[in-house]
């Protein structure tokens, strides 16, 4: 589901305006993202968990020369789902 079709959801089901939505969705947005920065994770109880992931630095190989590199650390964020969730699908 894309941003805009959350965005239309919301309208359908709430009756707000597009502006409304689309700022309710970006609010929304935001927030997680802001929880994950100032506490390194966001739980959604009954949804899942946003949560800060750290790769360290490694090596790996270029899949068409083989050649070795240097793969630099970085910080991403992964979502593991609740197991009412899980259930639920």
């Amino acid at each position: 589901m894309s941003k805009s079709a959350l965005s239309k959801s919301i309208r359908a089901v709430t009756g707000c305006s597009v502006a409304q939505a689309d700022a309710t969705v970006e609010a929304v947005l935001a927030t997680i993202v802001d929880g994950v920065k100032t506490d390194g994770s966001f739980r959604l109880i009954g949804f899942g968990t946003f949560a800060k992931a750290e790769r360290p630095a490694r090596r790996g190989r270029n899949p068409k020369t083989g050649e070795a590199i240097d793969i630099a650390a970085s910080t991403s964020i992964k979502f593991s789902t609740a197991a009412a969730l899980k259930k639920s699908l």
